[in-house]
C-alpha cells in the first residue's frame, strides 16, 4: 500500500473517535451545580422541608381537655337467663282428656283452665257422697232424739255422729277430685308447647305444658370473691344480648347466694331485668355489666387520645405548642371516655387525632374537626 494512502486511513480513523468521544460525553455543567455532571444538589432535597429538622413546621391535630365528671366502675361478667316463674303443669289425677282451653305460645292469666279431664266418674262420687252424707245426719239427729228421751244409749248416739263426720269427709274427697279434672294455671304467665292430645288418657303426673312468667326475667351470673365487699343487693345491672346488638337492657340486683363457690372461687349474683315486650328468653346467653359504686370527680379524657405501648399508655399533652408524651395510669371506661388515675391534671390539653406519627416535642397545631367535614360536604 502506498504511504499516502495509509496516511489517509490514519487521518480519517482519528477524526471518526474523536467525533465518537464528543457526541458520547455531556458538557460539563457550571461549578455551582456539580462540576462533574452529577444532579443539581437542590433537586435531591424534599419538597416542603418535609425532613428538615423538629418544629420546622405544625403538625395539625385535634385536641380536648381533660375534664372532671362521673364514672361507674362496673364488672364484666357472662350470665344465663332464667324465668321468674316456671312450671311444668301436671294432673294430680288420672283421667282422660276431653278438652284443652289454650293455645301454645298465648299468654294465660292465674286460674285460667287449661285442661279439662273426663269427670262423669267424679261427679257420680259426688252424688253418692252427698246421699251418704244426708242420711247419716238423719240418722244422727234421731240418735241424739231417742237419748234425750232415754230411748237411745249414748254408744249409739256416738256412732252415729262419726258416721256423719267420715261422710262429710268422703263429700270433701269427692268435691276435689272433680274439681281436680280441671286443671289450671298457677300463675300469670306464657304457655309453652303441649304434651298431650284430646282423648289422651293422663296419667297422675304427667307432663302437659310449661308455663313461664318472664316479666320481669331473672339473670344469674357470677363474679370474683375479690368482689365480695363491693357488691349489693339493689345495684344495677345492664345486660345485652346477640339477637339485639346494640340494645340494653336495665336491672337490679335483689339476691346473693351467701355460699361462694369453691371450685371457682366466685359469688353467684340473680338480678331481674323489665321484659315488658318479651324480647328476652330464659337459657339466653347474655353479657353482664354489674355498676359499682362510681366516682364524681373522675378525671375523664376521650379514650381515642391514647397511645398504647406494650402494657403501658401514654397520650400526648399540648402545652405551648409543642406535644409532650406523657405516660398515664388509666381506670374504668365507659362510652368512649377513659378515666385517667394519674399522669394528668384536669384543663390540660391532649391530642385525640393525629397523635400515630407524632414525636415527643413536636410542634402542633389544633385544629377544629367540623372544619373538613364543612369542606368537604360543600364540595
Amino acid at each position: 500500500m502506498r504511504p499516502s494512502r495509509i496516511v489517509a486511513v490514519l487521518v480519517l480513523l482519528a477524526v471518526a473517535g474523536a467525533g465518537f468521544w464528543y457526541f458520547r460525553t455531556p458538557p460539563a455543567g457550571p461549578k455551582g451545580a456539580g462540576g462533574d455532571g452529577s444532579a443539581p444538589q437542590a433537586e435531591s432535597k424534599p419538597a416542603n422541608g418535609e425532613s428538615g429538622p423538629p418544629g420546622g413546621f405544625a403538625t395539625p391535630v385535634e385536641t380536648a381537655v381533660a375534664r372532671s365528671g362521673r364514672m361507674d366502675r362496673a364488672i364484666q361478667a357472662i350470665g344465663t337467663l332464667r324465668s321468674n316463674q316456671t312450671v311444668i303443669v301436671r294432673p294430680e289425677i288420672a283421667g282422660r282428656v276431653v278438652k284443652i282451653h289454650f293455645k301454645e305460645g298465648q299468654r294465660i292469666a292465674a286460674g285460667k283452665p287449661l285442661v279439662s279431664l273426663d269427670d262423669a266418674i267424679a261427679r257420680a262420687e259426688v252424688a253418692q257422697a252427698r246421699a251418704a252424707l244426708a242420711l247419716s245426719r238423719a240418722n244422727n239427729e234421731r240418735a241424739t232424739e231417742l237419748l234425750g228421751r232415754g230411748a237411745g244409749t249414748r254408744r249409739a248416739r256416738d256412732e252415729a255422729v262419726a258416721k256423719l263426720r267420715s261422710d262429710e269427709a268422703d263429700l270433701a274427697l269427692a268435691e276435689a277430685r272433680l274439681e281436680k279434672t280441671v286443671i289450671a294455671a298457677p300463675f300469670e304467665g306464657i304457655v309453652g308447647l303441649r304434651h298431650v292430645d284430646i282423648g289422651d288418657f293422663l296419667a297422675a303426673g304427667q307432663q302437659i305444658v310449661n308455663i313461664e312468667d318472664i316479666d320481669p326475667i331473672t339473670v344469674d351470673f357470677r363474679v370474683p370473691e375479690v368482689f365480695l365487699a363491693a357488691v349489693s343487693v339493689g345495684q344495677r345491672i345492664e345486660i345485652g344480648a346477640d339477637p339485639w346488638p346494640g340494645r340494653s337492657f336495665d336491672g337490679a340486683v335483689y339476691a346473693i347466694d351467701p355460699l361462694i363457690d369453691a371450685q371457682g372461687r366466685s359469688i353467684v349474683i340473680r338480678a331481674q331485668v323489665g321484659n315488658d315486650d318479651g324480647s328476652l328468653r330464659p337459657g339466653l346467653f347474655v353479657r353482664v355489666r354489674l355498676i359499682l359504686k362510681g366516682r364524681e370527680d373522675a378525671l375523664l379524657i376521650p379514650e381515642q387520645a391514647l397511645v398504647p405501648a406494650g402494657d403501658e399508655q401514654f397520650v400526648f399533652r399540648v402545652t405551648d405548642g409543642k406535644a409532650q408524651r406523657i405516660k398515664v395510669s388509666v381506670g374504668a371506661r365507659r362510652d368512649g371516655l377513659v378515666e385517667i388515675m394519674d399522669g394528668l391534671r384536669p384543663g390540660e390539653t391532649v391530642v385525640v387525632a393525629g397523635q400515630i406519627k407524632l414525636q415527643d416535642g413536636a410542634a402542633v397545631s389544633p385544629v377544629t374537626p367540623d372544619a373538613p367535614k364543612k369542606t368537604s360536604a360543600g364540595g
